[in-house]
């Protein structure tokens, strides 16, 4: 059934439309006795407001956009739900889109929500992102952004964990178990991301004396393939690692599965440390020491500086979350 407008009211009580809208958004200007005649009507033909027509009328849609690499990913996930959850508090709605961790797919993505007329954008760059035409454009338009857990000196706002004091703490406490061959698996040398905890590493073995191996350093574009692979190479090596460093959820279980399936034992014969969620860590045999994300804070703090933004405050600001190190069973 067609449900009941307020011109469809404002016809069968011969009043004005306007005059109806004043009554259900509760303002002054009409007789108690017409308040409730349309209110009723309201009821009964199942009445809800038009949000489309809305934000023609008022110039704003109460919408922001999201751009995720994989938004089924967990730890996209997470921050999702929360910045979801945030915007929901300030009256907005979210619409969730997926790159695929590819630069044509994000630049399409950014290209709908304007179209869609969103009044900001929360976004996770891509692996492929190389080139930031499509932020600039939309910075020259004025339109709200705020980056997350990938970010680009571009002059964009943006939050982010605090990569290389993580992955320096991290390497000191696999040097402080014992290891002393520990390799970093990383992602692509042109994330800003990998560069950071790559040197938060090296700047925990030189603070050792320990010896920096190229051959211990593996950076590739992040999949569950490229961590298996470099993971069965490392491990082949006629002096493998005793320990590795993996910087995310995908290349932390790559190395897990790697390692059992070479008959490696965890942690006795190698240890891991990965950045990932504790659902993940807690589901693996043995379970995962790992870096804890607080995904909470990180969707907090990035609707915090969107909503900033779109109420007038463009200062660039740049927020780094903390992580914390949650020893398990995959170390010693």
């Amino acid at each position: 059934m067609k449900r009941i407008s307020q011109r469809d009211i404002a016809r069968q009580l011969g009043v004005n439309v306007s005059t109806v809208s004043r009554a259900l958004r509760g303002l002054d200007g009409v007789s108690a006795e017409l308040k409730t005649q349309i209110e009723q009507l309201a009821e009964a033909g199942g009445y809800r407001p038009n949000p489309f027509a809305m934000s023609l009328r008022f110039g704003t849609t109460r919408t922001i956009g999201i751009v995720v690499p994989d938004v089924s990913f967990n730890q996209y996930a997470h921050i999702v739900k929360s910045v979801e959850a945030e915007a929901r508090k300030s009256g907005y709605m979210s619409i969730i889109t997926n790159s695929n961790d590819r630069y044509d797919n994000e630049a399409d993505c950014l290209e709908l929500l304007v179209n869609m007329h969103v009044e900001g954008i929360i976004i996770c760059l891509s692996q492929e992102t190389t080139t930031f035409a499509h932020l600039e454009r939309l910075c020259r338009m004025k339109m709200p952004v705020v980056l997350f857990d990938r970010a680009v000196d571009i002059g964009i706002s943006s939050v982010i964990i605090n990569d290389a004091a993580s992955a320096r703490e991290a390497t000191n406490c696999l040097i402080e178990s014992g290891a002393r061959r520990i390799a970093f698996l990383g992602g692509s040398n042109q994330l800003q991301q990998t560069v950071d905890r790559k040197h938060g590493y090296l700047e925990a073995l030189r603070e050792h004396g320990i010896k920096i191996c190229t051959e211990l350093v593996k950076c590739h574009p992040i999949s569950f393939n490229s961590g298996l692979s470099d993971t069965m190479e490392l491990l082949r090596l006629p002096e493998p690692p005793d320990a590795i460093l993996a910087m995310d959820d995908t290349l932390t279980i790559a190395a897990l599965q790697a390692a059992k399936s070479l008959g490696r034992r965890i942690p006795e014969d190698l240890s891991i440390i990965g950045y990932t969620s504790e659902q993940l860590s807690a589901v693996s045999s043995p379970s995962l020491t790992f870096l804890r994300r607080n995904a909470k804070e990180i969707g907090h703090e990035a609707f915090r500086l969107l909503i900033e933004w779109m109420e007038g405050n463009e200062e660039v600001r740049n927020v780094k979350v903390n992580v914390r190190l949650e020893v398990k069973e995959s170390t010693i």
